[in-house]
């Protein structure tokens, strides 16, 4: 990659995300369709970085809808591009998002259909075939994967498809600033799901810092809250103003997130977007691989000239994929 023209490699991660606007032209009206209503912070992160993306850009939002609310037959203007939240949803772990994904691909085939930034990871071949014979069939679908991976399984599978290299959402959002400055030494930001390896158990046991993953991050009553939007918006209880309601809260979330990393002088995370966010704030931080090799996908392709960023694990294995 270039660095020359540009001070900082977040610098010029942020600039990469313009290649977006080759299919979503400034001043284009779209549907922004899947943004994330749940406690992954990682998520939340992209949304943000997402719609900062198109405020920038002049992209006009015309209508926003989560993978609980969008409603069967829905009639949406010819002109409008449908645009899919990124992340790393694309895949047979997560049928919600990939079953929406699909089926937006399919009951639209008159409309441009965009997917954000996406790391790809199937555990049964048939599915990915299934995945593939779907958008295969849409004459004007494009889709941005985060890594060099998910680029070579996307072309080997997406012949039809138009498919792009380019780094995740969430590097719109540079530079994040704390509002005070390190108290303490260590976080620890680490899996506490299936994507864990026997690596971070043996990290965790050594009881150096502190440690939080998103759930332990936020606070009972913040996940209560988390929970009734959710219910609110797959009730259908007064979608748009719940919907803005939500991004304001969105917004607080992420800032805890922010203010927490900013607590401490160094970073210890096996979440992606741990890594993502301590890269937007620049602060010395390590990662770890989770067990799909997600992480260290991304930091080959996009993050390895960050000085502030050491990885320290390789994947186990080729196959990337997971949560954001």
């Amino acid at each position: 990659m270039e660095t020359a023209p540009f001070a900082h490699p977040m610098d010029e991660l942020k600039h990469r995300l313009r290649q977006i606007l080759t299919v979503i032209s400034p001043y284009s009206e779209i549907c922004y369709i899947d943004y994330p209503v749940h406690g992954n912070g990682g998520d939340l992160l992209i949304m943000k970085g997402t719609e900062a993306f198109f405020k920038e850009n002049h992209i006009r939002v015309r209508a926003r809808y989560s993978a609980l609310d969008f409603p069967d037959g829905l009639p949406i203007p010819r002109h409008h591009i449908l645009v899919l939240h990124g992340g790393g949803n694309f895949g047979d772990l997560y049928p919600v998002h990939q079953k929406l994904r699909e089926k937006i691909v399919a009951n639209y085939p008159g409309h441009r259909v965009v997917m954000l930034p996406q790391t790809i990871f199937y555990s049964n071949v048939s599915e990915f075939d299934k995945t593939a014979d779907i958008l295969n069939r849409h004459p004007d679908v494009h889709l941005f994967v985060r890594d060099t991976l998910s680029l070579e399984m996307a072309k080997d599978k997406f012949r039809r498809c138009n498919v792009y290299l380019c780094p995740d959402m969430a590097h719109q959002l540079w530079p994040i600033r704390s509002r005070s400055g390190p108290e303490k030494e260590l976080l620890r930001f680490l899996r506490t799901d299936i994507e864990k390896t026997a690596g971070q158990e043996e990290l965790e046991a050594s009881g150096a810092g502190d440690c939080l993953d998103w759930p332990t991050l936020y606070s009972r009553a913040e996940q209560r809250s988390i929970r009734a939007f959710a219910v609110m918006l797959s009730k259908g209880r007064g979608r748009l103003p719940v919907g803005k309601i939500w991004g304001k809260y969105a917004d607080h979330l992420v800032r805890k997130a922010v203010d927490k990393f900013g607590h401490y002088r160094t970073v210890q995370t096996s979440r992606l977007h741990g890594h993502i966010l301590s890269c937007l704030m620049d602060k010395p931080h390590v990662l770890l691989d989770n067990a799909y090799g997600k992480n260290a996908n991304y930091f080959r392709t996009w993050t390895k000239g960050i000085a502030s960023a050491k990885l320290l694990a390789e994947p186990v294995n080729k196959h990337s994929g997971g949560t954001a």
